[in-house]
């Protein structure tokens, strides 16, 4: 199981590196490739609607949504170091997140970033300093 994946969830990620800063600490961007994504839209489902529905007159967190959007992320985050992958990349940098919904039943959830191929860089220390 890949860290940070959800429980019983999405395929294992590509080894693409995926960071949401512009750069990738360690390394150099020798190549920029272009902008990647992931897409997946997906339907909460009549039975989760229901127990959702009935767990929000209770107020509080609910679990079933969050776990679906938890999921959901990591298939599109998966999808779109897939696609990075297919683009000849083996890094995507500024990563983010945009999630919209449609129909009042269907969240989208959209995972994109910038495409480029890195290699190590010996030359840059591996900590930050604040000296």
């Amino acid at each position: 199981m890949t860290p940070g994946a959800p429980l019983g969830s999405a395929p294992p990620m590509p080894n693409i590196i995926a960071v949401t800063t512009p750069y990738v600490p360690g390394y150099r961007i020798v190549r920029t490739i272009g902008i990647t994504w992931g897409l997946i839209v997906r339907s909460r489902g009549l039975g989760r609607n229901i127990t959702a529905g009935f767990r929000s007159l209770g107020g509080g967190e609910i679990t079933e949504y969050t776990q679906l959007l938890d999921q959901t992320r990591h298939e599109a985050l998966v999808r779109l170091q897939q696609h990075a992958q297919t683009l000849g990349a083996n890094a995507v940098i500024g990563v983010s997140f945009d999630s919209s919904e449609l129909g009042e039943v269907m969240s989208e959830i959209l995972a994109y970033g910038t495409a480029v191929v890195v290699e190590a860089d010996p030359s840059v220390p591996s900590g930050i300093s604040l000296r």
